[in-house]
């Protein structure tokens, strides 16, 4: 990409308020945002889970207690530890433990297979994790093969006090029987490891922008996973971002948002659990988000100013009984990212809560924010918003040249919040950063008049059909409008004249809809060659643990020429 002037047409449409540029040097670290809001929060609560809650004091206390054991284990100043979690009271702990420490974090997904848990901890070169019981017979059939020396396991109870914790772990391990066997030899109880801590002094860090926080990995849905570097400074850029775009908006030590996105995943890592940090937030962690009605009975028990999401979770509380009896009173911001927000569910959403339902764009390269509606959006409008302050993004061909208003390309962006590159893997980086700091996403987009944009999809996502680009994305968008439908994903199926044809993947919410009945209504929303040239019911659709429908999955099973 050549060098170029940056249209800045969008700054007119900023919030009243927000600046275009940040203050970076405000904070040093992410360590800098964690340790002043304990200061100034000392007494509020930080985290709630399973009804059990820590306030500031008490997790600058627990997190200190940890940082201080691992490095006494003689882990220094950049080397890497592993968080094998769900949302529990030990996640937070043990991630700004390490960060205190001067360590570097990993995030593991607690559902990888062995092999992927073998390779991440293998690339990261990890030597040290913490784990939940649950999973840790996985862990064990790889440990041998890896870098790994010093193991943290617990259990999910073990952080909530007597009796509450000790129950849960007991109807985990003996009635449910969701604790596999495992044997891990040298491995150490979390909480021995805090108690052990607590007796020792936790020596500065003096972490710096260019100093890496996380290893946060992605690309695993679609081939090798790999480490994006995220620094002190990407992060705290991407909180600055976060919270200039929230503005006044903010009630500083009163906020209290639902987490029920993975805080392993880099959505909820930055927006739920580091921006909510530096507001003196009260995190509500959702351990099990699939278990909604008991999701939704968390909900009517919490009065919660903000709840972050992707569109499956959204669509699944809509359609869960009881849901729309919570109280939305002090509801005042909804986010929604990591996938398309479909405009049914932003609708349905509106309609029940009275909040508008936000779209955001990013990935983890980018800490992740990148673009965002603003926030006082009366109704959904399609868009993943304006770029964030001291952030540029610009639509190019295949050519690297910028791209005319209105017509699709890819969507590039730049911004202080943009990852240092891909661990250990320098030719990946340059395939998708350039010297000028660009950052390629991969993603179809295109730009309106006011500067809004717009995605259109995954490159590797389109369908061609007869030299004609379709985008699954609208056509799922158009499918999910049907009253009968509750998810859809889109893909290509092979075709020997028109190259490729749309299936369409249906999850029915009413068992009277049939093929032609949907083909119908596709066929007066979509022009002819993106109508669905098969449909087929099916139970579920394959998902990521965060909720995203995984396409290339979809493929795999679906992608016969056959209708259901």
């Amino acid at each position: 990409m050549t060098e170029h002037a940056i249209e800045k047409c969008w700054l007119d449409q900023y919030p009243a308020g927000v600046p275009s540029e940040i203050d970076l040097s405000e904070f040093s670290s992410v360590v800098d945002i964690f340790d002043q809001s304990c200061e100034r929060f000392a007494d509020k609560e930080a985290y709630v889970n399973f009804g059990k809650s820590i306030t500031y004091r008490e997790l600058e206390q627990q997190s200190r207690a940890f940082g201080a054991y691992l490095q006494s284990l003689g882990l220094e100043r950049g080397d890497r530890v592993a968080i094998m979690l769900p949302n529990l009271l030990q996640y937070p702990i043990a991630l700004f433990g390490i960060l205190r420490a001067g360590l570097v974090v990993v995030n593991t997904n607690p559902l990888y297979t062995a092999r992927e848990l073998k390779h991440q901890l293998n690339d990261s070169g990890a030597k040290a994790i913490i784990v939940l019981e649950n999973f840790a017979h996985t862990l064990q059939s790889v440990i041998g093969d890896s870098p790994v020396e010093h193991v943290f396991v617990t259990g999910v109870g073990d952080m909530l006090g007597f009796p509450k914790g000790s129950l849960i772990n007991f109807v985990l391990r003996h009635v449910k029987k969701e604790v596999p066997a495992f044997s891990i030899d040298g491995s150490m109880r979390f909480s021995a490891a805090l108690s052990a801590g607590a007796s020792k002094s936790l020596e500065s860090s003096d972490m710096g922008h260019d100093d890496i926080a996380f290893l946060q990995y992605t690309g695993g849905t679609t081939g090798v996973s790999k480490g994006a570097m995220l620094t002190h400074g990407n992060i705290v850029a991407n909180v600055q971002q976060s919270a200039a775009w929230l503005g006044n908006n903010i009630d500083y030590g009163q906020e209290v948002i639902i987490t029920a996105l993975p805080l392993y995943h880099i959505f909820a890592l930055t927006a739920n659990c580091l921006v909510f940090i530096k507001f003196g937030g009260r995190n509500v962690l959702i351990t099990n988000p699939r278990d909604m009605p008991g999701f939704v009975k968390t909900l009517k028990g919490t009065r919660f100013t903000a709840i972050t999401g992707v569109n499956t979770l959204f669509n699944g509380l809509l359609n869960t009984a009881g849901f729309d009896e919570v109280d939305f009173s002090n509801l005042r911001f909804t986010l929604g990212g990591g996938m398309a927000v479909q405009r049914a569910v932003a609708e349905k959403w509106k309609e029940v809560t009275g909040v508008t339902l936000v779209e955001a764009y990013g990935l983890t390269e980018t800490s992740p924010a990148a673009c965002i509606n603003p926030m006082d959006l009366k109704d959904y409008n399609g868009a993943i918003g304006l770029p964030i302050p001291s952030t540029e993004c610009r639509v190019v061909d295949g050519e690297g040249n910028d791209v005319a208003v209105g017509e699709p390309g890819e969507l590039c962006i730049r911004g202080p919040q943009v990852m240092k590159g891909y661990w250990q893997r320098p030719e990946e980086t340059a395939k998708v950063m350039d010297s000028d700091g660009w950052l390629k996403t991969g993603d179809m987009a295109a730009r309106d008049e006011k500067g809004y944009f717009f995605i259109v999809d995954r490159k590797k996502d389109m369908i061609l059909v007869s030299g004609f680009n379709v985008y699954p994305n609208e056509i799922e968008d158009v499918i999910a409008a049907h009253p009968k439908v509750l998810e859809v994903g889109a893909i290509g199926v092979e075709d020997a004249k028109s190259g490729e044809l749309v299936k369409a993947v249906v999850v029915r919410k009413d068992d009277s809809l049939t093929v032609d009945e949907l083909r119908a209504h596709c066929k007066e929303e979509l022009t002819g060659y993106k109508v669905p040239r098969y449909i087929e019911f099916v139970d579920e659709l394959p998902k990521t643990n965060v909720g995203k429908i995984l396409r290339r999955e979809l493929r795999d099973q679906f992608g016969e020429a056959k209708s259901s």
